[in-house]
């Protein structure tokens, strides 16, 4: 996914509050990863999920409450 994918996807409209806040975190976890991290600023940079991110999705479907 794009960055501004996730972004829309959580109904979120600042940037760098996105990025400060859920996509630099994610990806210090390792739950998310960039698809060119060569490129972090690339124009078609994408990200996507790790091992462990897919088993957090299963331990936590969505529209499950935290």
């Amino acid at each position: 996914m794009t960055r501004q994918s996730m972004q829309d996807a959580l109904g979120l409209a600042d940037r760098e509050h996105f990025r400060k806040t859920y996509l630099l975190p994610a990806l210090e976890l390792g739950v998310i990863e960039m698809t060119q991290p060569d490129k972090p600023n690339s124009r078609s940079q994408r990200y996507r999920l790790t091992g462990q991110g897919r088993q957090w999705l299963e331990a936590h479907p969505v529209g499950d409450s935290i």
